[in-house]
């Protein structure tokens, strides 16, 4: 019941059991919604975990709480969620490449999906599976012997107990006909019945149809020829039958490992191995009901046939040729392919499209005799199908007197012309629109030995196998020269994709019938795929061998069209085409074809090499870079406490203390971590400051209050007693002078930078002049005044420029700046005139108004705006140095259109192709025109060709660093081919 129920469900994908929907957000079971069914669901990822580790945790199974498929993290939360609003795991196992959406969703696939697929099978079961039985479906987990002990094969999670589990049988290898231990199916069965999904490169949809049923096997008989003398052989068991057993579980016999034959037993036998020991289940009604009621009704029969008078039925021998799986699927399928019967044929080809798509990394042909060679005479089939001819294989060469037939092919030296028998043969009247039924299945055999060829190509050494059959290049040439109907593009498709992988291990000729067939894909096809997939092959003639691909007898509108599609806004047949130039242009003789053609102007040269240099920066990424230019100068720290200024002091005087003495701490001294000041030099300037200004009604505060005042004021300060000197030293940690005072109000007073040359400082510099204002008006005032020496009229207030020039004039004085370390009167040897520099001056102070920075720009001198809400000045680099300010580091940024990279941060893709298109031409072109019937010289060539690419060539040097190293190889080799 429960199974009719589940293969009901899968009928279904859009209902659950019972009919009942299941939706993304919210799954249903029953009807009944998961948060109604589980009572408290963890809805957040952290409770999730933690209820997931309680579960673990009393169950005894171990928790991977970080697991891993393939290196990449697998998030469980999100695992849960993902196969849950699936169904569950027996709904997602029992669907066909559902476990494969479920690693692509989860961006697990990397490198083979079907392995992908098994690791995030095998990540749910081991620490999910139970989980979800316990918390989603209110089931009892049976227990982990058979769940996380073993592995994620199979379904039937929800029926799965103690009495219903039978253990899978494990082969030993797939060249003795036995399955691999890597294997994700059961070796004594096929594959199920419905087709998977195949991601088919041929347009168009295929038709699906159910599996084939195995024709009836035919079992010779085989007579015992062993040796009638008992043979002691060694019989053991391995761990998972062992653990079965405790459990009271019936294990099969097939689960013995050395059940296949004596001779095999034999030769395992290590008689210093320790027999294992083997315990046999006893059923009883707590371990295994089921059998036990089974026992006693055979009891009960038995006693009721003898009280009866009748004797209990006899036990039913094996009937001849059962009770042995046989041998395994690829074994079966191969005997299959070979035995020429149609509907054995049918069943190997079926089941190897599913083998090769699912098992090509691990289905060689090197490990089957035999199975390459029977897939080529199956597509050789496809010709009796479209011409009057039965294609036919001879091994024996030029000594068999066959190979002369037009029928028969060469398999040791290749039949070289192939094209031409194919063209002489009479075609049969095949209807592109309907086709009969025999013809059709017959064609589809054919398809499906294609796309097992193509499949198994995709793995390095079935590609070197078949590379070396001369038969595999005659199949691709008769399935190339079909006639163009709609039913065989599928496997022109196939056949395209396998020379894909082959044409790498082969050598071709001018004239090789393939490569013929391979270059009319280009001229005249319309098919892009197969353009495509043409010129891959042909870019990847000889990629493997030592032998250079010349590329030769490509013919002018081969030539042209490809220049033309690199116009085209399709990145892979660009990327294609410039892949084909690449090798194309690397031969002298093939770019003096270009030339030649280009010169009457059937060829559109010009064009193209304009259109490589506009691919130089294709999908180039904006972005800056900076260079450090000046690094960031740190100011040095100021020693001595400033005095107050005039008008600074007038507003402390009248302020009351504590709050005096805070006032002038927060305008004279700042907090620093790494600084400090002793407390009597602190106390000494406070006593100095306001001594003169104490009075009985405003006192100064004592020392130890005075102290306490600074913590409380700077709470980054402290007190603190250095004892390592001797007397100990009381310091207050975490404050330093300030190198320009503040007002009340948190203005920053602006210093006066004028020095005096005669008089140096105590670090030895110029001493400058220490005074400080509020405004710049009343600076400007100070410098004028005091340091020039200007005085004003006491009527008019007006600067007396004109009296102070006489008088210097007298006395041979001339005026200087001396602002800072000014040098703009230097060169003159300073002026005679004090009005020029005072307005000099002014260039040094800071402004208030925008008027006056409007005025400064306009007169091309840099100035700054000052206001009263800013906090410190922003005036010349020498402001920020008198007042203490770091001076921040000074970049240059640099405007990059970087291309692709690959793993090693080289250049790579389309750009890069064209630059070596463009470098190969710039080499190949001066040896080239000694070939050309043209009046044009090497130097004329080469200017025609890249002089209008110059600029583009530089600016992609400038700015994509990336692709820098090959565009300056293209530049010298442009230099050499222009030079005389």
């Amino acid at each position: 019941m429960a199974s009719d129920v589940q293969h009901e469900a899968l009928n279904h994908p859009d209902q659950g059991i019972d009919g009942q929907t299941i939706k993304e957000e919210n799954l249903q079971f029953n009807g009944i919604s998961l948060e109604d069914h589980w009572p408290d669901p963890p809805t957040d990822r952290e409770r999730f975990l933690v209820d997931l580790q309680e579960f673990h945790k009393q169950r005894g199974t171990t928790l991977d709480p970080n697991p891993r498929v393939h290196g990449k993290p697998v998030d469980l939360f999100d695992l849960f969620r993902n196969i849950n609003s699936k169904g569950g795991y027996d709904r997602v196992s029992a669907e066909k490449l559902l476990w494969r959406k479920v690693a692509t969703e989860l961006e697990l696939n990397q490198h083979h999906a079907a392995a992908s697929a098994f690791g995030a099978k095998t990540v749910y079961y081991k620490n999910l599976a139970a989980y979800a039985l316990k918390r989603v479906h209110k089931k009892e987990p049976p227990p982990k012997e058979i769940l996380e002990d073993l592995t994620a094969k199979g379904g039937d999670l929800l029926s799965r107990s103690t009495e219903t589990f039978r253990p899978p049988q494990r082969y030993e290898t797939v060249a003795n006909g036995n399955e691999t231990e890597g294997s994700d199916e059961d070796a004594s069965k096929t594959p199920k019945a419905n087709r998977m999904d195949i991601d088919e490169p041929a347009s168009g949809e295929r038709r699906s149809r159910g599996l084939r049923q195995a024709p009836p096997q035919r079992v010779l008989f085989q007579p015992d020829l062993s040796s009638s003398r008992r043979q002691n052989t060694f019989q053991g068991t391995n761990p998972q039958q062992a653990s079965l057993t405790h459990m009271g579980l019936s294990v099969p016999l097939g689960l013995n490992a050395n059940n296949n034959s004596g001779v095999f037993s034999a030769q395992k036998h290590d008689p210093t191995m320790a027999q294992a020991l083997t315990f046999r289940s006893l059923a009883t009604p707590r371990s295994n009901p089921s059998e036990f009621q089974k026992k006693a009704q055979q009891l009960r029969e038995a006693r009721l046939a003898s009280a009866r008078g009748f004797e209990p039925p006899k036990p039913q021998f094996m009937a001849p040729g059962t009770g042995f799986a046989g041998p395994n699927i690829y074994i079966r399928t191969l005997n299959a392919l070979r035995s020429g019967i149609d509907e054995e044929i049918g069943y190997a080809l079926h089941h190897l499209v599913k083998i090769s798509h699912e098992r090509g990394d691990k289905f060689r042909f090197e490990a089957f005799v035999g199975f390459a060679e029977g897939l080529i005479e199956q597509g050789l089939r496809v010709g009796s199908l479209f011409y009057d001819v039965s294609w036919k294989i001879s091994w024996l060469g030029y000594a068999s007197d066959d190979i002369k037939s037009n029928d028969t092919l060469d398999a040791v030296d290749g039949t070289s012309d192939i094209v031409d028998r194919v063209k002489k043969l009479s075609r049969l009247d095949v209807s592109d629109d309907v086709q009969p039924e025999k013809f059709q299945l017959s064609l589809q055999k054919c398809i499906e030995a294609g796309l097992v060829l193509r499949n198994m190509a995709m793995l390095e050494e079935n590609a070197r196998y078949l590379s070396e059959l001369w038969p595999m290049r005659d199949l691709l040439s008769i399935i190339l020269s079909l006639p163009p109907l709609t039913c065989v593009v599928e496997l022109k498709h196939y056949a395209l994709d396998l020379a894909e992988q082959l044409t790498k291990f082969w050598i071709f000729e001018a004239n090789d019938p393939l490569y013929s067939l391979l270059l009319e894909q280009i001229e005249q096809g319309q098919d892009r795929g197969a353009i495509l997939t043409a010129l891959r092959a042909i870019c990847r003639i000889s990629m493997n061998l030592e032998e250079p691909n010349r590329l030769q007898n490509i013919s002018i509108k081969a030539i042209t069209s490809l220049m033309e599609w690199t116009l085209l806004d399709d990145d892979e047949l660009v990327e294609a085409c410039l892949d084909f130039f690449y090798q194309y242009t690397a031969v002298s003789n093939n770019v003096a074809l270009v030339l030649d053609n280009t010169d009457n102007g059937v060829i559109p040269l010009n064009s193209f090499t304009h259109t490589l240099g506009r691919l130089l920066l294709h999908n180039s990424n904006d972005s800056v870079s900076k260079r450090l230019i000046t690094e960031i100068e740190v100011a040095a720290a100021n020693d001595t406490v400033l005095e107050v200024p005039q008008d600074l002091m007038e507003q402390l005087i009248t302020i009351s203390e504590p709050d005096r003495s805070s006032t002038w701490l927060k305008a004279c001294f700042e907090e620093h971590a790494e600084s400090y000041m002793t407390q009597i030099q602190l106390w000494q300037a406070y006593q100095n400051r306001f001594q003169l200004f104490s009075n009985p009604s405003k006192p100064i505060l004592q020392a130890a209050e005075f102290i306490k005042n600074i913590s409380a004021t700077f709470t980054g300060t402290s007190a603190q007693v250095v004892t390592t000197e001797n007397p100990p030293k009381f310091i207050i940690k975490g404050i330093r002078p300030k190198r320009v005072p503040k007002d009340t109000k948190g203005r920053t007073y602006i210093p006066c930078l004028w020095t005096d040359p005669k008089k140096k400082s105590e670090t030895g510099g110029k001493k400058t002049c220490g005074s400080f204002y509020l405004k710049p008006e009343r600076l400007f005032e100070h410098v004028v005044r005091d340091h020039i020496g200007l005085a004003q009229n006491v009527h008019s207030g007006k600067w007396e420029f004109e009296k102070l020039r006489r008088q210097a004039k007298e006395h041979k004085h001339r005026f200087h700046c001396h602002w800072a370390d000014c040098q703009h009167f230097a060169a003159t040897k300073g002026t005679d005139s004090p009005y020029k520099v005072g307005m000099h001056v002014k260039t040094h102070l800071p402004h208030q108004n925008d008027a006056a920075v409007q005025q400064s720009s306009h007169s091309g001198v840099k100035r700054r705006k000052i206001t009263e809400s800013e906090a410190s000045v922003r005036a010349d680099k020498c402001f920020d140095k008198y007042i203490g300010r770091d001076l921040p580091a000074v970049y240059q940024e640099y405007e990059w259109r970087n291309t692709a990279t690959d793993d090693r941060n080289n250049a790579t893709g389309m750009p890069l192709t064209a630059a070596l298109v463009l470098r190969n031409l710039a080499r190949t072109v001066p040896r080239a025109v000694t070939g050309v019937e043209s009046d044009k010289s090497i130097k004329d060539w080469m200017e025609q060709l890249f002089l209008p690419l110059m600029d583009q060539l530089h600016y992609v040097l400038a700015v994509n660093k990336v692709l820098a190293p090959n565009i300056y190889d293209l530049l010298e080799a442009i230099k050499r081919g222009t030079e005389p």
